[in-house]
């Protein structure tokens, strides 16, 4: 069986596929938006899984890339769509589509780019192709319903932990569970092996955005390179939040309501009165027990995948990029 390759070099064959991509001409307003959001780069992670879970079995991984390039095509997809909604000005450092351009030319180059997602994902066996299709059409509704969870939660004051579990699960998860087991499924895995790599997915995945909401308060600005306590300054609903606001005693619940009904507040008073509500009912510690369960509950499916554990040593260097030391 070959060597697997290492993330930057599954990185790498992406990078160079999807510059060999070509496009028509015309209309240019219809494609230029499509060839600028995937000139933009990105880490390309969710299409590296594709060829990770198919290097396992040893597949020669040009016949897995056209599943990883359609992958990576819906992932940019959903971007150019959810820019829009959350009037988003940058994207990867870079200008967003509906910002260079317009918001019409963004909804019809997304219409299109997921089309193109569709075109690259059946270039397959045909044995494959019920499999995949359904896959992907199970894939894409959830993470359009997980968007709309998120939306709803903007206006919504009694977010449950369980809704929210879900949203995330649908919105970041079920992607890169798709995405494992789209490279196993063309690699001729056992059915068994497939679901054991999906349900690490959504598990990793999960463990990941509730590492992502401890980190935005808790972490360290200059390793997370992002604006510390960003969530709590937008009002954003997070795990840390939820379980704040369901242990809550009335008073604390006050606190919670007035810093969350809008923005315009002192940033350090804003950031310090919810923290010290958060302090006092041990929010983080229930968070980071949550994500401790998922992240044990994803390397329990890992391990159980039915192929020798150095086969999996790819995927354990991801789970070790993916996932920063919580303290």
């Amino acid at each position: 069986m070959n060597n697997l390759k290492s993330i930057a070099e599954l990185q790498g064959l992406i990078d160079l596929a999807i510059e060999k991509i070509s496009f028509p001409a015309e209309p240019a307003e219809l494609y230029d938006p499509i060839h600028y959001i995937l000139s933009l780069g990105g880490k390309r992670l969710r299409p590296a899984l594709v060829l990770m879970a198919a290097d396992m079995y040893g597949l020669d991984l040009v016949k897995a890339m056209p599943q990883a390039i359609g992958i990576e095509q819906f992932h940019n997809f959903t971007l150019m769509h959810d820019d829009i909604m959350d009037t988003a000005p940058l994207r990867r450092g870079m200008v967003t589509v509906h910002e260079k351009w317009n918001n019409n030319i963004g909804i019809l180059s997304g219409d299109v780019l997921f089309v193109k997602a569709y075109q690259s994902i059946v270039k397959a066996d045909p044995k494959y192709l019920p499999a995949l299709i359904d896959l992907f059409n199970k894939t894409a509704t959830e993470v359009c319903e997980g968007q709309q969870y998120d939306m709803n939660f903007e206006t919504q004051n009694d977010v449950s932990m369980n809704t929210y579990l879900k949203m995330i699960r649908f919105k970041t998860a079920v992607l890169l569970a798709c995405s494992l087991k789209m490279g196993a499924l063309v690699a001729d895995a056992s059915e068994e092996d497939q679901n054991h790599l999906y349900d690490f997915g959504i598990h990793i995945g999960t463990a990941f955005q509730l590492m992502d909401d401890i980190l935005d308060v808790y972490g360290d600005q200059k390793d997370f390179g992002k604006q510390i306590a960003g969530d709590i300054l937008c009002n954003k609903k997070t795990c840390l939040y939820i379980k704040a606001y369901e242990d809550a005693d009335e008073e604390q619940q006050k606190v919670l309501d007035h810093y969350f009904a809008h923005q315009d507040f002192d940033a350090q008073e804003k950031i310090s009165n919810v923290m010290k509500v958060y302090q006092e009912l041990e929010v983080r510690a229930s968070c980071r027990a949550m994500m401790d369960e998922n992240y044990a509950i994803a390397m329990s499916h890992l391990n159980a995948v039915s192929i020798s554990q150095d086969r999996k040593s790819t995927l354990f260097q991801f789970v070790e990029m993916l996932m920063v030391r919580v303290n």
